[in-house]
């Protein structure tokens, strides 16, 4: 249905369908974001004289880490109601019941995902403990997340999910997918937020000396803030959430908030920690 005025949204959410494969917008954009962190981290290791190799297997602990933990997150936190029925489903891409079928991994929350690369991060830490420091990896992770949330956040629009809430502002979309309701996009709102604050995190870290854990501190803030006020625009992802006075959401985000102040505070003023020296062998 289309309403003057109103942005009508219904793209294909594959950019190829081959039949036997389909290449989908969410799972390149996806890509994109690890790539381009990717290659930002790469100028930024080679600065500190790191070994190019321990960003790789910095990327590998942080994708795996994404994953578990976006896919546990979203089990536990959103639909443990279903999924406490359905174990094994947590970790198989299929679905046992009505009948069976290949569903893929369908669910995944930002916040588990948090959760999973910190756990990523120590587990990093431990492994590599000798050659970098453990606060300085994460300011380095801090200043590209943002950017990797962004294009997150635009495959979901392109897939037509977390969407807003009802509104009538000139710029509301009608996802035709989901209904003929004029609606607040709430993924473009978070790509935006997302990509305003990976341009910021980059100027204070180009125009003024980091002290480790203080650029975390900026991004759990910043990002955290702004996806808790974000949320009171976007639609219950789950019907248990139209009773709560802050959604699953706002509620997960508020630690990881008063975390990044906690950072703020005791950084402040605090001299810069070298990183390590690497090893000197490549094949560690």
């Amino acid at each position: 249905m289309n309403i003057p005025g109103y942005i009508t949204w219904n793209p294909n959410p594959n950019i190829f369908d081959l039949g036997f494969y389909a290449l989908r917008w969410y799972s390149a954009l996806f890509l994109c974001g690890f790539v381009l962190s990717f290659i930002i981290l790469k100028d930024r290791f080679n600065k500190a004289h790191l070994g190019l190799y321990l960003l790789e297997k910095l990327t590998i602990y942080v994708v795996v880490g994404t994953l578990i933990g976006a896919r546990l997150g979203h089990c536990f936190f959103y639909d443990w109601a279903y999924y406490s029925k359905h174990i094994p489903e947590i970790f198989l891409p299929v679905q046992f019941s009505p009948a069976f079928k290949f569903t893929g991994y369908q669910g995944l929350a930002s916040h588990g995902g948090g959760i999973g690369i910190f756990t990523a991060l120590f587990l990093y830490n431990y492994r590599y403990k000798t050659q970098v420091n453990l606060l300085w990896i994460m300011d380095q992770l801090a200043l590209v997340v943002p950017l990797a949330g962004c294009c997150i956040r635009l495959g979901n629009l392109m897939n037509s999910e977390i969407i807003g809430r009802p509104t009538n502002v000139s710029w509301a979309f009608i996802f035709t997918q989901v209904d003929g309701v004029p609606r607040h996009p709430g993924q473009l709102y978070e790509a935006l937020a997302y990509l305003g604050i990976f341009i910021f995190i980059n100027l204070i870290a180009r125009d003024r000396p980091s002290k480790n854990g203080f650029l975390l501190g900026v991004f759990l803030v910043m990002v955290f803030t702004a996806r808790f006020l974000l949320e009171g625009l976007k639609a219950d992802q789950e019907d248990f959430e139209a009773h709560m006075i802050l959604n699953m959401g706002q509620l997960l985000s508020i630690p990881f908030i008063i975390a990044g102040l906690v950072l703020l505070i005791i950084k402040r003023g605090k001299k810069p920690v070298e990183v390590a020296e690497p090893l000197e062998s490549d094949n560690q």
